[in-house]
């Protein structure tokens, strides 16, 4: 095993953490000088760095850390360096780890994360060159051409992820430069647009792929339980449950918790979230023994968290905790390229549930394919194939079978039957970016096909009807029930 460089100019500092690591059987080696620490690191023998922000007494800018860890970066592309400094402007720090550092711990740090993510980092070395991704940094990415999806295919696990565009294969290529590191990464991007996908991609790349992977639906909770399913709760600790239950992130312990319309979680909720995010440390509901995970977090949402923080239903700080590293996924309608091989996937993965040949569409069903503005994104085209693929009488998916001629674009919801309810405008609130009138557009549709009833709307579109009717209210949606007669 190659050696951990500390990097400190505290004696105190040094002196803990090279005992820390020998109590444990990792190597150390420790500095105080970032002339010694550049010439240490380029020896041949440092496999990972643990590095303070500044060196000399009074030094509290950060500007010195900065400094050390570019030299360390322009003469070591591939050595993880993990911060670790009292120093409290997050944003600086946010930006360095977007320029190639593995993550960050603020003093005092915990032990058992520093530990692990240092064993994490001294791995990344042992392993093969096919199994990492240390050469792709974003620097170099700006340099050379984005890889195409075959040379990527070829290298990394995709996950059955198919796309031709220029914006996925950006996207795709930066999901895969983070993936080995244990930083949080935020994925946002209109509904049905592939942000679970991204996550398994993430998680399939990166060190800790033979852990755990939990996956939390948090719009899906009840409010009322959102904290248990996600911190586990001692027996009793609420009306119904007699036993105690083993919260997701206790779970994703060694592994990775991926938390869906992270945007739904109550403030109580955010604050647990950010001081186990900060330390690994949490506690179950109605319990008061504080418990440790190692669980890397990757969070996903459709929502404006700008805006939730304005109006103070999200934490500032959570937000750049979750958003060190942000992915956002492009609507369909943004990335056109993409609707034909999406199509011919999907086409195939039906012709093999029902053992036949598969479809193909015609000339005039792609054109109407490309001209539709696919509000529900991906989610949509695979369902509107599927449906094609029923109905279709030949071998040929035409414009007809699709039934998007009748659809509605995005912000223009489908006219109502008369016997199905009506939606009328909320009082006027805040102007809906593109996303968010799509998102509008695909909850409208929903309730409409499913005649008002909320609850089977949330469960076409796999939420609570808490999380709808919060939707429903963020998005000025509001039935009006027509009169029987």
């Amino acid at each position: 095993m190659q050696k951990v460089l500390v990097i400190d100019d505290q004696t105190a500092v040094l002196d803990a953490l090279r005992l820390l690591f020998d109590i444990h059987d990792i190597p150390c080696v420790t500095t105080s000088d970032a002339d010694e620490a550049l010439k240490l690191a380029t020896s041949g023998t440092v496999g990972a760095v643990v590095q303070d922000m500044n060196f000399d007494p009074g030094q509290t800018s950060g500007a010195q850390g900065i400094n050390l860890f570019r030299r360390l970066k322009a003469a070591r592309p591939e050595l993880p360096i993990l911060l670790i400094t009292a120093w409290t402007s997050l944003e600086t720090a946010v930006q360095l780890v977007k320029e190639g550092a593995t993550d960050y711990l603020a003093k005092p740090w915990d032990d058992r994360k520093l530990l692990a993510t240092v064993r994490q980092l001294l791995a990344t070395d042992e392993t093969s060159p096919d199994e990492t991704n240390t050469d792709e940094t974003i620097a170099a990415d700006r340099k050379t051409p984005t890889p195409s999806p075959e040379e990527m295919a070829a290298k990394h696990d995709l996950c059955g992820l198919i796309f031709r565009s220029d914006a996925m294969q950006r996207l795709v290529s930066l999901a895969l430069h983070v993936a080995p590191s244990s930083v949080p990464v935020l994925i946002t991007g209109p509904n049905g647009s592939g942000k679970e996908k991204m996550a398994e991609i993430l998680r399939a790349n990166s060190l800790r792929r033979r852990g755990p992977f939990v996956k939390v639906n948090v719009g899906a909770l009840p409010e009322e339980l959102m904290e248990a399913e996600l911190f586990g709760a001692e027996a009793g600790a609420y009306t119904g449950r007699n036993d105690r239950r083993i919260g997701r992130f206790e779970a994703a312990d060694g592994g990775t918790l991926f938390l869906d319309e992270i945007d739904s979680l109550s403030l109580t909720g955010q604050v647990k979230l950010l001081r186990a995010l900060e330390s690994g440390e949490f506690s179950r509901l109605g319990g008061n023994r504080t418990r440790t995970s190692d669980a890397r977090v990757i969070s996903a949402t459709n929502a404006d968290l700008q805006r939730a923080i304005a109006e103070r239903r999200f934490r500032e700080d959570l937000y750049f905790r979750i958003n060190v590293v942000e992915l956002r996924v492009p609507a369909l309608r943004d990335r056109p390229e993409d609707i034909e091989p999406l199509a011919k996937h999907f086409l195939r993965g039906f012709a093999a549930e029902r053992q036949a040949e598969s479809r193909q569409i015609s000339r005039s069903g792609l054109e109407t394919l490309l001209a539709y503005l696919w509000p529900g994104n991906v989610r949509e085209l695979r369902n509107r194939l599927q449906r094609a693929d029923l109905l279709a009488a030949g071998p040929m998916i035409e414009s007809g079978d699709l039934d998007l001629a009748t659809s509605a674009s995005p912000g223009q919801a489908p006219m109502p039957s008369p016997e199905t309810p009506a939606l009328t405008p909320a009082p006027p609130g805040p102007a809906l970016d593109n996303n968010e009138l799509a998102e509008k557009t695909q909850l409208e549709r929903t309730l409409i096909a499913t005649g008002g009833v909320v609850s089977q709307a949330a469960q076409e579109l796999g939420i609570s009807r808490q999380a709808l009717y919060r939707k429903m209210s963020r998005l000025g949606i509001v039935i009006e029930r027509r009169p029987s007669g």
